[in-house]
């Protein structure tokens, strides 16, 4: 692995020592991050799969239903029962914060409390097949509003999973390796100087041993 250029000096020693404690320590917060994020998206994924083989159900029996109520009424009294519907509703976002990931949750609200308000027709002109469908999207529509809720909870959750992966890798294969090298090597460099100075100074000792000996032999002469 190339080092990258640094100071070999002690300042420098202590600032990648921490950095690398620093570095261990965020490695190991964002692999417990990542971790529970997968779970909880695991969850999730389970939850999404039930749900929607449910709403696919509910929504095959009211097309059913529609199918049938369309072949026993005429297409124009069809229309009029459904062109100006009594009920209305309106759905609140709101977010909640998981792993630090904004995750989206979906109430709604129906105009008026009335379960019969679904129901935008009299029932004189109208199939009983046709009730069956409308009441088949109405108890389906929660299940529907609760799916579009998951569904986008997981596709927020798998960025954050790739994108927490990505800095996990970093520290794990580049940044802290790195870091450690560059410690390595300045430790090296260090013990190398110690040395060379040890050396120095015991040629230094050695060379002022010599001086006074060779100056007392000269006071004795």
């Amino acid at each position: 692995m190339a080092i990258a250029k640094v100071n070999p000096t002690r300042m420098e020693l202590t600032r990648l020592k921490k950095k690398l404690v620093t570095a261990k320590r965020g490695h190991k917060l964002l692999k417990d991050k990542r971790d529970e994020l997968m779970r909880r998206f695991l969850e999730l994924v389970r939850e999404n799969m039930a749900l929607r083989e449910s709403v696919e159900k509910g929504l095959e029996v009211a097309n059913q239903n529609f199918v049938l109520a369309k072949a026993v009424m005429r297409e124009e009294i069809l229309n009029t029962a459904l062109m100006a519907p009594l009920q209305s509703l309106s759905v609140e976002v709101e977010k909640r914060n998981v792993m630090s990931v904004e995750i989206p949750e979906f109430n709604y609200k129906t105009r008026t409390p009335g379960e019969n308000d679904a129901y935008s027709y009299g029932f004189a002109f109208t199939s009983g097949d046709l009730d069956f469908a409308v009441k088949s999207l109405s108890d389906i529509f929660p299940d529907m509003l609760k799916l579009a809720e998951i569904e986008k909870s997981c596709q927020l959750m798998a960025a954050e999973i790739e994108k927490t992966r990505r800095r996990v890798n970093a520290l794990e294969h580049v940044m802290i390796p790195e870091t450690e090298e560059s410690i390595k090597y300045i430790t090296m460099k260090l013990d190398e100087n110690e040395r060379s100075t040890q050396v120095r100074l015991m040629k230094v000792k050695d060379m002022m041993i010599k001086q006074n000996i060779e100056s007392k032999r000269n006071s004795v002469k």
